[in-house]
């Protein structure tokens, strides 16, 4: 009667192995699991970065809006008949 019961218990073992261990065992359907939420949640940044690039480039082809901002604020231009004015920002004084 022993060796009936060593040798159902190491059917049991034989046949868990492959359920935990194996190939598409569980800790592989973990693993797997874990780097799907990763991807996702890296995929849904670059879809909401996107997003915006496509938004901005749409507003460049169709409005002259967004070119005017460019030219101002990166290139420094000024419309015709317009005044630049710069006021320089005061250094910090330094207290003892």
């Amino acid at each position: 009667m022993r060796w009936l019961t060593v040798g159902f218990l190491a059917l049991i073992v034989l046949l868990q192995y492959p359920l935990w261990l194996g190939k598409g065992g569980w800790l592989k359907v973990w693993e797997y699991d874990r780097q799907l939420k990763y991807q996702k949640e890296e995929t849904r940044k670059l879809e909401i970065r996107n997003a915006g690039l496509d938004a901005e480039v749409r507003d460049l082809k169709l409005g002259y809006d967004a070119i005017e901002e460019r030219a101002r604020f990166e290139l420094g231009m000024v419309k015709q008949d317009e005044t630049f004015v710069q006021i320089p920002e005061r250094p910090v004084e330094k207290r003892p």
